[in-house]
């Protein structure tokens, strides 16, 4: 499930901050791709769910997972890796759209996060 305590805190960049050596620059550069590939990976997790295409599904929530752990939400890697599971499964299937929509909704806080985030890190240039 989604931690409404986690929407309201600014994002825990501590892993992109230990894979770019503290590089303002390169996390710059890792926010902008999560903001580009995130709406598109979960545009196309949800024409697979349109679709009740399962395996599809679980292959498109396996690409998106991890994008949520580089900024410090794993709440939502673990709702995603719930998708993918039963998706691949087949299990509980019909909850898939309704997670789905939570997580969208949630991007919406994430990528105003992300825009704070990055004001902070240009600051630091």
């Amino acid at each position: 499930m989604i931690d409404p305590a986690k929407s309201k805190e600014d994002l825990d960049l501590s892993y992109l901050k230990e894979m770019s050596g503290d590089s303002a620059e390169f996390m710059i550069e890792m926010l902008d791709t999560l903001v580009e590939q995130i709406p598109v990976y979960l545009e196309d997790l949800q024409k697979a769910v349109d679709a009740e295409d399962w395996k599809s599904a679980s292959e498109f929530a396996h690409k998106v997972k991890p994008t949520f752990y580089y900024v410090g939400r794993e709440d939502i890697r673990d709702y995603v890796q719930l998708i993918e599971r039963n998706a691949k499964e087949g299990i509980d299937v019909h909850n898939i759209p309704q997670a789905l929509v939570e997580i969208k909704q949630e991007l919406k806080t994430i990528l105003e996060q992300v825009g704070k985030a990055k004001t902070e890190l240009q600051q630091q240039l």
